[in-house]
């Protein structure tokens, strides 16, 4: 029946049982732990009288619970369901109904708002809390640690149905616009996409079987990784860079602190011996390469192999300054989605840093016109990144948006999020955005964040988000919302000028909006639909 999870994670931990699985802090959970533990919530979930393939959702941050949650969720042959910790009652109420959630795991911290939305959330058989400092277990949820604390005699556990490749993981994307869609990916099609335990870059092919795996991780000039996973778990970047760091014997490390700080973070790469790091564009990145330019050679970073991204914006000059601190490390810059893993990737070394957004296109991914022709190099022509090969079923209980996204072209299925970009002669993609946020001003279409770029590489701006914003004339008109260096005042006029020495004159600002923070989630991602309510709000404007 294809790949499981619970089957490669259970045969990981039977040959490594002492070897870390997750660290965060002080705490450490050895791969037996990780698998006793999982178990023993998996047989409470079972006990509970839940489905199959019924949804766990991790109301986490991050920390081993969130991984052991999964653990027994694919175990239980239920599907995990990852939760945005910023959501209010409404946006919770939504998705946990949207995903029919019958098991709710979260930090106690949470209880207040779960307790408001609990009377409409009927479905759910079972409630378990992870007690924090100040924060007790409520009386009506189980207490977590007691539940892990009571290891089943027989494991690893199954319910009657047992498991199976079909079993899905629902990854809840809130894209830029609309309400969260849960894409499902077959347990087998996710293990396939993140390389099978494999390593196309050091050309190591995919393992055929699971004793393959653990033979593999067993040969003396394997590296097991230690992946220090600095993004969120409840997203897809630092979700599936964990799973693959386990499929490869790994350990994974997560930060003690819940706000993300880089002097913390270095200290913890120099403490265990991190060999990657894991981050969000220049929302981590930029504050890591300012503590590194602060306090030149204060740690030992001579472990780090590599630095990876996806789903945000890394710039070249990032790139350059951080390899300057770590000359022996690759940074491995991806370009996906939830439901699009691999449409390109770039690698930069010191002294061969690639470009900002400069991306190969995968083995398989190609640019598609509206009326499905390919793209060709060189052309000019604007197209729609897609990709084909192991994709997801499609968006939970949504056929339209399935429909939307999901295409048949050429004969084959592929997966068409909605990224717009030319294809340049030597093969690489310019991206230009998501056609969603597109802005139309006066027939031109100018793509957010091609402009951002642009902006924030002025000396003055830290951070940038582009919007448009109505105008009589040409029916929008560019805005700069802008979050300055400190002590900066940018004007209109200085952006504007620097922005037409790079793009053309109609893509150049007409508004300016400063603001302290763009507030950005904590994936690196905008709320392009918030920030545009700000600065309509600050300009004095209608939507």
């Amino acid at each position: 029946m294809g790949w499981t999870l619970a089957e490669i994670w259970e045969a990981v931990a039977a040959a490594q049982p002492d070897r870390a699985a997750v660290i965060q802090g002080e705490r450490v959970i050895t791969w037996a732990q990780f698998d006793a533990r999982s178990d023993a919530l998996a047989a409470h979930f079972i006990a509970k009288g839940m489905s199959q393939q019924a949804k766990v959702a991790a109301f986490l941050y991050n920390g081993p619970e969130y991984l052991e949650s999964y653990f027994a969720a694919f175990k239980g042959g239920f599907a995990p369901v990852n939760t945005n910790y910023r959501y209010g009652p409404e946006e919770l109420v939504y998705l946990f109904d949207n995903a029919d959630a019958e098991a709710i795991v979260f930090h106690a911290g949470f209880s207040e708002m779960v307790d408001q939305i609990r009377p409409r959330l009927p479905r759910v058989k079972a409630w378990v809390s992870v007690a924090e400092p100040g924060h007790p277990t409520p009386a009506w949820a189980d207490d977590y640690e007691t539940v892990v604390a009571k290891i089943p005699a027989r494991r690893p556990v199954r319910a009657p149905w047992g498991v199976s490749g079909e079993d899905l993981l629902l990854l809840y994307t809130g894209g830029t616009t609309g309400m969260p869609k849960g894409v499902m990916w077959r347990q087998d099609d996710l293990f396939q996409v993140l390389g099978a335990g494999g390593n196309a870059a050091l050309e190591i092919p995919p393992a055929t079987s699971i004793e393959e795996l653990i033979t593999r991780h067993a040969a003396p000039d394997h590296q097991r990784p230690i992946s220090l996973i600095a993004a969120p778990l409840m997203h897809g970047t630092g979700q599936f860079s964990a799973f693959i760091s386990f499929f490869n014997g790994g350990s994974v490390v997560v930060l003690p602190s819940r706000k993300f700080d880089a002097m913390e973070l270095w200290n913890e790469v120099e403490r265990l011996k991190a060999t990657g790091v894991v981050l969000v564009g220049l929302a981590f990145s930029t504050p890591m390469l300012e503590a590194l330019d602060a306090n030149p050679g204060r740690w030992d970073l001579s472990s780090v192999r590599s630095m990876s991204s996806s789903g945000s914006m890394w710039s070249y000059e990032n790139k350059r300054g951080l390899l300057r601190h770590i000359p022996a490390a690759v940074i491995a810059d991806s370009f996906g989605s939830s439901e699009a893993v691999g449409l390109g990737a770039s690698a930069s070394a010191a002294g061969a840093e690639a470009q900002t957004a400069a991306f190969m296109l995968g083995p398989n991914t190609a640019v598609f016109t509206e009326d499905g022709r390919r793209v060709v190099p060189g052309s000019g022509e604007r197209g729609l990144v897609a990709v084909t090969g192991f994709l997801p079923m499609g968006y939970y209980k949504d056929e339209a948006k399935s429909a939307g996204t999901f295409k048949i072209i050429e004969g084959i299925r592929w997966s068409v999020p909605g990224d717009w970009a030319e294809v340049n002669t030597d093969g690489t993609l310019k991206l230009l955005g998501r056609g969603s946020v597109c802005i139309n001003t006066g027939g031109e279409k100018v793509f957010p964040e091609e402009v951002e770029e642009a902006l924030k590489r002025h000396a003055a701006v830290r951070d940038a988000v582009v919007i448009g914003v109505p105008d009589a004339r040409f029916g929008e008109r560019i805005c700069a919302v802008v979050e300055p260096e400190a002590g900066e005042a940018p004007t209109l006029s200085d952006l504007s000028e620097h922005v037409r020495t790079q793009l053309a004159g109609y893509k150049a600002p007409r508004e300016l909006v400063v603001v302290d923070s763009i507030g950005r989630a904590p994936n690196g991602k905008v709320d392009y639909k918030a920030v545009k309510e700000r600065a309509l709000a600050a300009l004095g404007a209608a939507a």
